[in-house]
């Protein structure tokens, strides 16, 4: 199995990480069931957040009487120092567990900072003190907040989307992270579900030495898929290589990720699935988005009311609008010359 220090943490995680978000959508038994297998499989490395509404509960019962053999993560959403100690309160008692590894803010619009009047990092400080924090680390999914937290030297670990369809300017937060000593927490490594070979995703990624991906799971047969990897890795090929550049190329320029900030919208818009469909419609069976159901969901499109909203609190910048029109075209397109 392939292991990964987490940078200065001095945190040793397996190659593959569970994502705990998933498992929001199934049930109780089933999630407890999903986690044990991963955990015997050497799957030790669970990665939560106080924002995915059931996961801590669900992980807390599955680890319960096995803390010692496992690496957990979570996150805060807070804003204030007493939204902090309210959330870490909340998850240590859900998790059952009386310390996190590793304790990130969740994608904040900002770097927390000492003295910068949130608070924040002065709690977080005070939590590892009193030993209910080991580590301290943040996520995010914007540029410009990932280099700040480098540059700060306060944060041990980044989480931070990263697949074969990165960019230039995320490679580069990738090199940042090596030569500061932190460690590289890899979200989204199958890019919200558009790639959709695994083994060229885990591939591409095992080139990076100090990238440690998390993968979302909620299905005994995705689990058999990256427990398959513990032990048998798969290497970059020249076939992979042509995969990669294909996927590349149908999928360059802007695009939905999926991360669902724009969310929940006014006007009940599924964006971050409406927003995809022209590369689900060209990646997937027609079948599965060409129904009655999918096309009611598109039709919604029609009442947008230009809030902004969705563009205000997109990480990447998107002009969600538009794009959600260029969908919705795309979408109709493909229902109009459907099999009948």
């Amino acid at each position: 199995m392939e292991k990964i220090t987490l940078g200065r943490s001095g945190l040793v995680v397996p190659r593959n990480g569970f994502g705990a978000l998933p498992i929001q959508r199934i049930s109780d038994a089933d999630a407890v069931r999903l986690i044990r297998r991963a955990l015997d499989g050497g799957m030790y490395y669970f990665d939560t957040a106080r924002f995915y509404t059931d996961s801590e509960a669900k992980l807390g019962e599955a680890l319960e009487g096995r803390r010692g053999e496992v690496i957990i993560s979570t996150k805060t959403g807070a804003t204030t120092a007493e939204g902090f100690w309210k959330d870490l309160a909340t998850s240590l008692s859900l998790l059952r567990t009386d310390y996190v590894d590793l304790y990130q803010f969740h994608n904040p619009s900002f770097c927390p900072k000492p003295g910068d009047g949130s608070g924040l990092y002065e709690a977080m400080q005070e939590a590892v003190r009193q030993g209910k924090v080991r580590h301290i680390g943040i996520t995010n999914h914007r540029q410009r907040v990932a280099i700040e937290a480098i540059e700060s030297g306060l944060y041990e670990t980044l989480q931070y989307p990263f697949s074969y369809l990165a960019s230039e300017a995320d490679l580069d937060i990738v090199e940042r992270t090596r030569k500061a000593g932190m460690g590289f927490i890899a979200m989204k490594g199958l890019s919200g579900g558009l790639i959709t070979h695994s083994a060229v995703a885990y591939a591409f990624l095992a080139q990076y030495p100090h990238v440690a991906p998390i993968w979302g799971i909620q299905k005994e047969s995705e689990l058999d898929e990256w427990l398959s990897y513990q032990d048998n890795p798969p290497a970059l090929t020249d076939e992979m290589r042509a995969v990669i550049e294909k996927d590349r190329k149908e999928l360059s320029g802007d695009f939905c990720r999926g991360c669902g900030y724009c969310q929940p919208c006014p006007a009940g818009i599924q964006i971050q699935d409406c927003n995809r469909m022209s590369l689900f419609l060209r990646r997937a069976p027609h079948s599965v988005y060409l129904t009655e159901e999918w096309l009611h969901e598109m039709e919604k499109i029609d009442g947008c009311l230009h809030c902004n909203h969705c563009v205000e609190h997109c990480p990447y910048g998107l002009d969600t609008p538009n794009l959600l029109v260029r969908n919705k075209e795309d979408f109709m397109e493909f229902w109009r010359n459907r099999p009948q």
